[in-house]
């Protein structure tokens, strides 16, 4: 019996389809505009004729999906929109030119495409900090002359997304962390928060599998139980409201995959502890006049039926967000003691919420934009994007910081409305305002009350910053600051700062030496190095500038070598460990070369375990290649998505080898354990771990409070499994909650914290 063969698909049949489907989401577009649609569609078509995507499908049914995505889920109808959506790709991946594009659709289609093409001039590159980072500085910039650029390269990342499954590894895993890093936060911005949840979903479900799959399967499986709960919940809400008179509809969502495990991560949760998976929306039709009232009777209302938590009440429509987001969020305990968040809007509100900046960024007929609060945006994104100060990391970096969905409004003492992202300090607003006001800030008066630079600002705050010439940076100004602006200027300070003391410190030395006939290059500088315990001359001169080594000591060991005496051997070999620590930088977590399978034709001395996510055998692993050391990241890590996003050419697959290749290795790793503080607790919880488990436990902290303790625990597993073998256990003891991983300590700098060296 012959296999049956699976029919070979109709890709014109299909690419025709796509096509009308979007000409019939245009009623407004006029038939002449729509002659223009048909024209760079067959453009588009013949431009990329014989070529195929990774998964097999002719290349044109890409762009016609980008320009569905526009069209029908961005909510941007014009043509010139879905012209360009047709031609994004043409540039870039064919032989036509942007002058074909003008010659066959005008300078305004042109423009766009040309924000829309990466970079690829090789002379060009090789002066780039970072290929992708100038490509987002490039695509960013082009928000300013027309929106609709970002908007199409906002759809095209979502459509890779979509089929990121023929994707390489390392590419997928590029391309999840650029994700998450901008494009994600960017959509965001622009208020698309559909887009900006199903970017955030796609990049968490092919960067880990395994734990997206793990909370989907919970879901799925308590989906009914929940679903009946929303229900019951809701029919309160509906018997409440209908007295009112009020004309309005109730929506309910589960919360995406990738919030709970957020929500998890930051918490220290397990998913059984996570009772809000699900919002409900209140939405009215109502008057424009009264909508900022009648939300206010809907929150009074259903608060009197479900105790609402006041600390989780925000105000959105008096104030709205930046991206034009109105609503009214609260919480309220509902029935069995749960909390339900709600979302209370109108129908135009919850139209911009859904499309975002197509919803409500209007355009004059030549594509300027009107709406003045977005001008503003704009205009600081420029500034911060052709700052000629900043590099393209630089200026990424800051305009993530102008991302943020909490942003906090404050005021000089002239009235002058500074922001900042949220959770900045006193000394990020002494910087923002200039950098030698960050240089000598000694503190602020903040709503007329002196505080210290650590401060953290809130909405509304009046700032004046005090200042003194004798002030100046230190490197605990570092761990203050917020911003990457402050930040930079700090350790520019600190670097220029510390040039100085060396140079200084160079001086002196030469003042002292050059009077015996002594020089830097003079035989007796290892010997030096030696007697004054220094890994190499600027860690000398540093101490010497700084005063913290007398010049008395140099005329000391020169007079020593004079009259013929050697370093003591012992002395010496303690000096050389000395300085080989130093260089090493504390990879006390190194692994040994054979332990790690990583990319193929790597020669790889030594592989170090980040500090910042402690990966484990059986967690989803990369490498960053850093000078020929590796950097191993979970890929979940923060730090691992930050640096994929802008240094992607330093990935390097890795997985990890089997037990039998390393039998005896252990990692460290931690546990987070929550219970009643009970007599006993601690010793039954050593007795799992250490007796029954037999783990080797480094180090213990217990914090109580209000009759909890919780725990953290670090010990040394092997693996993933082991790791859940012990949680497991440890849940099941009485008066425990729950019990998960812990990974929010980082033990010290050094490379494992820090594995790239930013420009």
């Amino acid at each position: 019996m012959s296999a049956i063969t699976e029919p070979k698909p109709d890709y014109e049949k299909e690419i025709q389809r796509v096509y009308r489907s979007i000409i019939h989401a245009l009623p407004n577009v006029p038939r002449s505009e729509k002659a223009n649609i048909r024209r760079a569609f067959e453009f588009a078509k013949e431009a990329h004729e014989g070529v195929n995507r990774k998964s097999g499908e002719p290349y044109i049914l890409h762009p016609l999906a980008v320009a569905k995505i526009v069209v029908s889920e961005m909510g941007l109808q014009d043509a010139t929109s879905v012209i360009c959506a047709f031609l994004h790709d043409v540039v870039e991946d064919t032989n036509f030119e942007l002058t074909d594009i003008k010659r066959e659709f005008g300078p305004k289609v042109m423009a766009i495409i040309d924000g829309l093409t990466k970079i690829s001039e090789p002379a060009l590159l090789d002066q780039m900090d970072s290929k992708q980072a100038e490509n987002f500085r490039k695509i960013l910039l082009t928000i300013s002359d027309d929106v609709r650029v970002v908007i199409i390269k906002l759809a095209d990342r979502l459509h890779n997304m979509r089929t990121l499954g023929a994707m390489r590894r390392e590419k997928m895993l590029r391309n999840t962390s650029e994700t998450l890093y901008i494009y994600a936060p960017l959509a965001h911005r622009l208020g698309l928060y559909e887009i900006k949840t199903e970017l955030e979903e796609l990049a968490f479900k092919y960067s880990n599998p395994a734990i997206y799959n793990e909370i989907e399967a919970k879901l799925k499986s308590n989906q009914k139980q929940a679903q009946a709960y929303i229900n019951r919940f809701i029919k309160g809400i509906r018997k409440v409201l209908k007295p009112t008179g009020l004309k309005f509809k109730v929506k309910s969502r589960f919360k995406s995959i990738y919030s709970i495990y957020l929500k998890m991560q930051r918490k220290g949760l397990a998913f059984e502890e996570i009772y809000d998976t699900y919002a409900i929306r209140i939405i009215l039709e109502t008057r424009p006049d009264k909508e900022r009232e009648d939300c206010w009777v809907v929150y009074s209302v259903i608060s009197g039926k479900y105790s609402p938590n006041p600390k989780r009440l925000r105000d959105w429509i008096t104030v709205p967000k930046d991206n034009g987001y109105e609503s009214l969020h609260t919480t309220l305990m509902g029935p069995n003691q749960q909390w339900v968040e709600v979302q209370i809007r109108t129908t135009r509100m919850d139209q911009v919420a859904e499309k975002g900046v197509a919803a409500h960024w209007k355009y004059k007929e030549d594509g300027e934009l009107q709406d003045e609060t977005f001008i503003q945006w704009i205009a600081q994104i420029r500034d911060i994007l052709e700052n000629p100060s900043l590099n393209a990391l630089e200026a990424v970096r800051e305009f993530k910081e102008h991302l943020a969905p909490e942003d906090v409004f404050v005021f000089t003492p002239k009235g002058e409305m500074i922001r900042l992202p949220n959770e900045s300090t006193v000394l990020d607003f002494a910087y923002k305002i200039h950098t030698q006001i960050g240089h000598s800030a000694i503190g602020a008066k903040v709503n007329n009350q002196v505080v210290k630079l650590d401060t953290r600002l809130r909405p509304g705050d009046q700032v004046e910053i005090l200042t003194s010439r004798k002030s100046h940076p230190h490197k605990s100004w570092l761990r203050i600051v917020k911003t990457a602006r402050a930040q930079e200027n700090i350790r520019g300070a600190l670097r220029r700062e510390r040039l100085d003391v060396i140079k200084q410190g160079k001086l002196l030395f030469l003042w002292r030496a050059r009077q015996y006939g002594i020089d830097e290059n003079h035989e007796y500088m290892k010997e030096l190095l030696a007697y004054f315990f220094m890994p190499n001359m600027d860690e000398f001169y540093y101490a010497l500038g700084s005063h913290r080594i007398n010049t008395k000591r140099i005329s000391e060991f020169i007079q020593l070598k004079k009259e013929g005496k050697e370093i003591d051997n012992k002395y010496l070999s303690d000096w050389e460990a000395q300085k080989k620590r130093f260089d090493e930088r504390l990879q006390e977590m190194g692994v040994e070369p054979d332990m790690l399978i990583l990319g193929i034709d790597q020669t790889i001395e030594k592989q170090v375990i980040a500090k910042c996510c402690k990966p484990l055998p059986g967690d989803d692993i990369l490498g960053f290649n850093q000078n020929g050391k590796i950097v191993i990241h979970r890929t979940t890590c923060e730090k691992a998505i930050s640096l994929m996003s802008t240094h992607s050419s330093n990935i390097i697959r890795a997985k990890w080898a089997t037990h039998e290749a390393q039998p005896n290795v252990e990692f460290l790793a931690a546990i987070k354990v929550v219970g009643l503080d009970k007599q006993g607790m601690l010793n039954d919880l050593i007795r799992i771990i250490s007796l029954q488990k037999k783990l080797n436990i480094r180090k213990v902290t217990i914090e109580s409070q209000d009759g909890m303790f919780e725990g953290i625990f670090h010990l040394f597993v092997r693996d993933t499994s082991e790791l859940q073998e012990v949680m497991d256990k440890v849940k099941k003891l009485d008066n425990v909650y729950y019990s998960s991983r812990y990974a929010a300590e980082a033990e010290g700098e050094g490379l494992e914290s820090n594995p790239v060296q930013e420009p």
